[in-house]
């Protein structure tokens, strides 16, 4: 390295390839690959009893990275310390700072919200000290961490089973799984009854339409219907009276953009849309923020960085989109004034809302650069952005009330007049679906309405839902528990440690979990208490914002966690948890396999260990056969973790399919079908001949009972 080269130090190879290529000569790149000290893994590493002091080694592995980084770093004439811009991040710097000597006060760390020329350049001319009140926060909560993970993990081993952890966080999302399936559990369905009546109306173009009306009133007072008596005797009201449009009432609608993405949102709203797990979201999202090799300009970083509770945009973006929008949509989708959002009371304001790093650049542009994953998730956070400075999309409602014999029926419809924001973005739903739009009617005041095809229909009262990964994201947000950059590996842990198990979106405790769950509750109520958490993460919070001392936060905590431990240790009886036994033999001694959790999920393993060491996958059959050799299904799984389905007797049968296969032929050409959902939550099988691609609806019933 040349006298006069600075060396700049960031996070990962992908970013020190794209930063280089801004900085061009007079500046080396190196990547620290994360964390380069950290407490050691053998012990506890936090003091207790000397005011928490930490004790910091070289991570196993690290060596090699930073011997290279300090040789280059002996020739550099400055250092510049540009890892990422959170708590995380500054920490990085500072243990840098330490290993190479350097002193935090000085002008040694850079920072940016954009991997863009323009703002990686402008950063290295603006450095500054390291902000130590960033790095207490991350110290103290990661002290809080290793405490609780590291005295009530081995408590688990001891008396449960060996493997088990207990985390601060992850604690709190696995007791709030527990609760909503115990909700579940306890609820009483109760029976009520809906009458629905059409009637043949002129629609605004002159065309007659059949519409649906509901009975909302009896006798002045609401129609709350039990029973099917109920329903018969309104039923036969309604068929035996004269009805007329007591009530048309006009309205117009107004539905404005959601926000620009933050990570809980994107997270949400990429599990909703894109069928994404939160770890794969800040895979893929992450790819797109360290920078991607675009054909004709190299690597570009295209969204602005990804750990962020903020809504807030630059006055730059804002006038970007402005300016963008009329040319490529007409004038009449910007309004008069930007967009302003208002965030969270608790939201950290450091970084910007996610969004793409130049708005000119379309994702069809450079789809051809990107992976399928990579191209859907940056069209998500581009459209999400456009939209959010975009006019609001304009609705023409009619309420009609039609009354008669005592009895009212209600029909309520709308109809989109103006896209505005629609025309690029629709926000996803976990459990609601939209609406259908329908040409409105067109009924004066005192028409008779003349009703056909009165129906009651018995429905019951549903429980809570299970939560998915998106709501569970958007509950522990709300709750305040954790922060942008925990909720993925949050998630992830609890189902790796066989807590929680996922179907079909839906996480469900498993009884490991609910064992789990018990214990804490019994014994360390405060760790698994959703307020008490939030609290403990505004007091880290506060550590960065204003100042808090760190040791005093958890010198709050350990007394009163230290008794906990005590009772807990003495206390607790030992638990045998037996393992699950499978109805496979094992093909070396004959005895029946029991299910086990590795480091990838379950599998198969002889209950005979160590004598017998036998070991086996789990095979996830299909209920369909092999379409090119009848024999059966597996679901499978990609290195990059995408499902597909093969043939059991693959490499003689090569039959593989992206989408799964169903038991049903396509009744135009014979082909077999496969199955799809859309993002309105229809279920259709579609035929896999491309030449014939027929489709049949499915209830949606009658696919999960499948």
């Amino acid at each position: 390295m040349a006298q006069n080269t600075k060396l700049v130090i960031v996070e990962s190879p992908a970013k020190a390839k794209t930063i280089a290529r801004y900085l061009g000569r007079g500046y080396k790149v190196e990547a620290s690959q994360g964390h380069v000290r950290d407490l050691p893994k053998s012990q506890l590493g936090v003091d207790v009893d000397n005011g928490f002091e930490m004790k910091y080694i070289t991570i196993h592995g690290r060596g090699p990275i930073l011997a290279k980084i300090r040789k280059e770093a002996k020739s550099a004439s400055k250092i510049l310390l540009a890892t990422d811009p959170d708590r995380e991040g500054e920490a990085i710097s500072w243990h840098l700072a330490h290993v190479l000597g350097i002193d935090p006060a000085s002008a040694c760390r850079v920072e940016f919200n954009e991997i863009t020329k323009k703002a990686v350049q402008q950063a290295m001319k603006q450095p500054r000290p390291i902000d130590m009140e960033r790095v207490n926060a991350q110290q103290a909560r990661r002290a809080l961490d290793r405490l609780v993970g590291y005295k009530i993990s081995p408590l688990l081993w001891a008396k449960i089973k060996k493997g088990l952890s207990a985390g601060r966080v992850q604690s709190v999302a696995t007791r709030l799984i527990v609760d909503r399936e115990e909700e579940i559990e306890a609820f009483v369905p109760e029976e009520f009854w809906d009458v629905t009546a059409e009637a043949v109306l002129p629609d605004v173009h002159g065309k007659k339409r059949s519409y649906t009306f509901t009975l909302y009133q009896l006798d002045g007072g609401k129609a709350a219907l039990t029973s099917e008596q109920e329903a018969a005797k309104a039923q036969k009201r309604i068929e035996g009276a004269s009805f007329k449009a007591s009530n048309v009432k006009h309205s117009e609608k107004h539905k404005t953009p959601p926000a620009p993405f933050t990570t809980s949102s994107l997270q949400q709203e990429a599990s909703r849309k894109l069928n994404f797990t939160t770890m794969k979201t800040m895979q893929v999202v992450q790819q797109l923020y360290e920078g991607i090799e675009l054909a004709g300009e190299g690597t570009q970083g295209l969204v602005t960085y990804i750990r962020t509770d903020s809504v807030r945009l630059s006055d730059e973006a804002v006038q970007a989109a402005r300016a963008f929008i009329p040319a490529e949509y007409g004038d009449e989708y910007l309004p008069e004034a930007p967009q302003v959002y208002k965030g969270r009371s608790n939201a950290q304001d450091a970084h910007e809302a996610i969004r793409p790093t130049v708005v000119d650049r379309r994702p069809d542009d450079i789809k051809a650069s990107l992976s399928r994953d990579q191209y859907l998730l940056y069209k998500l956070i581009w459209s999400r952005f456009i939209a959010c400075q975009m006019t609001p999309a304009v609705y023409d409602a009619v309420t009609i009330t039609a009354e008669g014999g005592g009895a009212a029926l209600r029909l309520s419809c709308e109809h989109k007049r103006f896209a505005g924001f629609t025309a690029v973005y629709e926000e996803g739903s976990d459990d609601v679906e939209a609406a259908k739009e329908v040409a409105l009617p067109k009924v004066e005041p005192d028409t008779a309405i003349r009703f056909t095809d009165v129906a009651a229909a018995q429905h019951f009262t549903q429980p809570p839902a299970r939560y998915t990964e998106a709501s569970l994201v958007k509950t522990l947000e709300e709750k305040g528990i954790g922060r942008p950059s925990t909720y993925a590996p949050t998630i992830t842990t609890i189902i790796a440690r066989g807590y929680v198990a996922r179907e079909k979106k839906r996480l469900y405790p498993t009884e490991l979990g609910r064992m789990i769950n018990q214990l804490m509750e019994e014994y360390f109520s405060p760790i698994v208490d959703t307020e008490f958490t939030a609290h403990m993460e505004q007091q880290l919070d506060d550590v960065e914002t204003e100042g808090a001392d760190w040791h005093q936060v958890l010198s709050g905590f350990y007394p009163d966690f230290q008794q906990m431990l005590s009772k807990a240790e003495s206390d607790i009886e030992k638990v045998e948890i037996a393992d699950e036994v499978s109805d496979v033999p094992c093909d070396q001694c004959g005895a029946m396999m029991v299910y086990k959790m590795g480091r990838f999920g379950r599998f198969l393993a002889c209950p005979n260990f160590p004598a017998c060491r036998n070991t086996k996958p789990i095979l996830n059959y299909i209920d369909a056969p092999c379409p090119k050799c009848g024999a059966r299904l597996l679901e499978k799984t990609s290195r990059k973790n995408r499902k597909f389905y093969g043939c059991e007797r693959y490499p003689e049968c090569d039959f593989v399919s992206w989408d799964m296969p169903v038991k049903e032929k396509c009744p135009v050409c014979g082909s077999y079908m496969t199955l799809k959902r859309t993002r309105k939550d229809e279920v259709l099988h579609i035929c896999a001949n491309e030449s014939c691609r027929h489709k049949v609806t499915v209830a949606a019933e009658e696919e999960e009972n499948a």
